[in-house]
């Protein structure tokens, strides 16, 4: 069936609904008012009236007249008093969490059937209003049937994540968005704000950085706002342009603001074979935690050694495609930073960038799941290189640093070479997470030094979701909340840990040595408020002296979708 079709059929679904009440007055024999009982109804099919998403076999439970739970995952018949099968009915209405439903089942697909919208009475197997069962011709589930449904790794949660399902098929466009015959967009922005305590340091830290106290204190840490759209071609090209302020960088106490700055500008063009040309600023393809949105990420920063070593955003041209069916992807960029940097271009930096990533083991359900990647980095160096960061706290002086010239402001060499491997472990609400980067430079007056440094990330998510995998990036997501505070649930409670570790010493350069222990508490209270707290303890070696310090921050994150 094309589109047009598939929409103009649709267009019939409010009409279709309005026959609810009347098939319910119709057939009083076949109502069925169900009280404040739990009823599941199995093997639901939902679909997508625009035919842009692809069609799920879901299970919902209600209980006391609302809507519980909607998930792909087995639901146990001992969480229901009524339990039935819908044999892949369709199922058109309105769902949302925590509320009391309304819908229809139908026993033939309205896509292939238009005269399933034409006589709801006729098609019709089951029905709910306002929470309560009102038509049942569905055959229950019997006690000594045998469990035939596939079961899962003991987490159930919603996929993809509810703002995501169609579930009500009469929404319209959010405020926040629009449409037109040539493009499309939505506005996005997100605000993070952090609070800094340092809690310990013993003598030789201080003696090192001084008192670290100094950096206590509240910050918005990133406020960043933007438009994500389609310019409406026969194949969509996509648009994306990121901004933000730098204002409060150095905390509330700063009340001088500098200019703003785009993050993104970049525009993704179709290529043959369903890879895409991305162009523009944008980020280099390596490194998953790099790749990683920031506000979905599982610690509150980067590792160390993803932060120091490679960079943020830069300016080029990247192709990229992917084989979702296998879970691999690919992708290939050239950079140049000379639009935004004084120099020409013959005179600015130019890198190479790739990265590979498979998910080679994977089970029937996919909530058991290998993930392999490969990332290389070339750089000709042209405006010489420095590297430092911060002990994964923002508030914080570089406790590692390359050191430079003083004239340059930056160390010569003729190129560098930056390899990244990523190991990664999924299963149900667990993951494991895991990278090398090592960076080579050529530069025989400094002894040819290497940097390196490793990171392994552990989390669990109490509440039993489990992170999204995107097939096409080789990358997790965030965490699909299956019941958010507004619907009466508990959200998403994810516990991590971290241990990350660089070493800076090599050669002629001694730029320091860092470790960082982490404990952490992210609490997703919906899909777009978040609040979180981090424990860091941290080791770090300068000059053969060896220090250690502890504290901890706390954040919250609202988004905008």
């Amino acid at each position: 069936m094309n589109n047009v079709k598939l929409l103009t059929r649709m267009s019939y679904l409010a009409f279709g609904l309005s026959f609810l009440f009347l098939s319910i007055v119709s057939f009083p024999a076949n109502a069925q008012t169900i009280g404040p009982e739990r009823v599941l109804v199995r093997n639901i099919v939902l679909f997508d009236p625009n035919g842009t998403a692809e069609d799920r076999v879901v299970n919902i439970l209600l209980r006391d007249n609302k809507l519980d739970l909607v998930t792909e995952d087995k639901i146990s018949r001992a969480e229901a008093d009524m339990v039935v099968n819908a044999n892949k009915g369709i199922l058109l209405g309105k769902l949302a969490i925590g509320e009391k439903p309304s819908f229809l089942i139908f026993n033939e697909d309205p896509r292939e059937n238009f005269d399933v919208m034409m006589d709801t009475f006729t098609y019709s197997v089951f029905a709910v209003d306002d929470g309560v069962v009102v038509k049942n011709r569905l055959f229950g589930v019997v006690a000594d049937e045998p469990e035939d449904e596939p079961k899962k790794a003991g987490w159930l949660a919603y996929t993809p994540p509810p703002f995501m399902v169609p579930l009500n098929y009469q929404d319209g466009s959010k405020w926040n968005q629009f449409e037109t015959k040539y493009i499309n967009g939505i506005f996005v922005s997100a605000m993070v704000l952090d609070r800094m305590n340092w809690m310990d340091q013993d003598q030789n830290s201080e003696d090192q950085w001084g008192d670290l106290e100094f950096y206590d204190g509240g910050e918005i840490r990133g406020l960043r706002f933007g438009l994500v759209g389609t310019l409406n071609f026969e194949k969509p090209w996509i648009y994306t342009i990121f901004a933000a302020t730098h204002a409060y960088d150095k905390g509330f106490e700063v009340k001088d603001s500098d200019d703003l700055t785009f993050f993104d500008y970049r525009l993704d063009i179709p290529f043959f074979n369903n890879s895409v040309m991305s162009i523009g600023k944008q980020k280099e393809p390596i490194s998953m935690e790099r790749l990683t949105g920031g506000t979905f990420l599982w610690n509150q920063e980067r590792a160390a050694i993803s932060d120091a070593l490679m960079p943020s955003r830069n300016i080029g041209i990247v192709w990229n495609g992917s084989s979702p069916e296998r879970y691999s992807s690919w992708a290939f960029g050239a950079f140049n930073n000379w639009l935004e940097e004084k120099n020409s271009f013959d005179e600015s930096a130019t890198q190479y960038v790739g990265r590979l990533a498979w998910a080679p083991l994977r089970s029937a359900d996919d909530s058991n799941l290998l993930h392999l990647g490969f990332g290389y980095r070339y750089s000709d160096v042209k405006e010489g290189f420095r590297y430092a960061t911060e002990p994964e706290f923002n508030k914080a002086p570089d406790f590692v640093d390359t050191g430079f010239d003083t004239d340059t402001g930056v160390l010569p060499a003729d190129n560098t070479e930056t390899y990244n491997f990523e190991l990664a472990w999924r299963r149900g609400p667990t993951t494991l997470h895991s990278e090398y980067t090592r960076t080579d430079v050529d530069n025989p007056d400094l002894g040819n030094p290497s940097f390196d440094g490793y990171f392994v990330t552990a989390s669990w998510i109490l509440t039993g979701e489990m992170r999204r995998y995107n097939k096409k990036s080789g990358v997790f997501g965030g965490i699909p909340v299956a019941k958010s505070v507004y619907q009466n649930g508990k959200g998403a409670w994810e516990l991590y840990a971290r241990y990350s570790d660089l070493d800076f010493d090599d050669g002629a350069v001694n730029g320091g040595k860092l470790q960082v222990a982490t404990l952490g508490l992210n609490w997703w209270l919906t899909p777009f408020f978040m609040v979180n707290a981090g424990y860091k303890y941290i080791w770090n070696e300068l000059d053969d002296v060896q220090a250690e310090s502890s504290g901890l921050m706390t954040r919250l994150v609202l988004v905008l979708e």
